[in-house]
């Protein structure tokens, strides 16, 4: 879970690279089938930190100290 706006910065970079690296992917493994097999770990890293995002935005910060 994300703790602070440090790491909710740390998290959006990451969320950035792996989007990069599936873009990356998409031009150049030429078999769809590979593609998917390749970005599906991507992608569901992509979600799962999303996720995280979402939940610590959704907090104002004063109900952060409660959450742990």
């Amino acid at each position: 879970m994300i703790a602070d706006d440090r790491e909710l910065t740390v998290t959006q970079d990451r969320i950035t690279r792996l989007q990069q690296q599936v873009a990356h992917l998409r031009r150049t493994v030429a078999n769809p089938a590979n593609y998917r097999a390749a970005a599906a770990g991507f992608l569901a890293e992509i979600d799962r930190m999303q996720r995280e995002v979402r939940e610590f935005l959704s907090l104002h910060p004063s109900e952060l100290a409660g959450v742990a």
